[in-house]
């Protein structure tokens, strides 16, 4: 016997039928909307002035990201940690995701 499961989403503000989900964060928080193309669109215009003139911040969660833990570092953080790890005589590879426990002692130390 075959089974099918079907994810049919609805729209969080009308009750229709949506067609995506909305991730967005707003002073700390991250939130997720079920939406309509078109309330979607709604959404993303409506933040659209503040996000051109808003910055990233180092500490936003990243799309796609959903793992527990914190977030990469950044580029340039991620030298400065595989150089601290390394005067510390911590092994750290050139390249490639750092450990995420030398991260928490690289923080733990800053």
């Amino acid at each position: 016997m075959a089974t099918q499961i079907q994810k049919i989403l609805i729209d969080d503000l009308d009750g229709g039928e949506a067609s995506e989900t909305v991730t967005f964060a707003l002073d700390g928080s991250t939130y997720e909307i079920d939406l309509s193309g078109d309330n979607a669109k709604k959404l993303r215009d409506a933040l659209s002035s503040f996000v051109s003139s808003a910055r990233r911040s180092e500490n936003a969660p990243s799309r796609g990201r959903k793992r527990g833990g914190g977030q990469r570092p950044s580029r340039e953080k991620s030298s400065e940690i595989r150089a601290w790890a390394k005067a510390h005589g911590i092994s750290v590879s050139e390249r490639g995701r750092i450990a995420s426990s030398v991260v928490e002692q690289y923080e733990a130390a800053h």
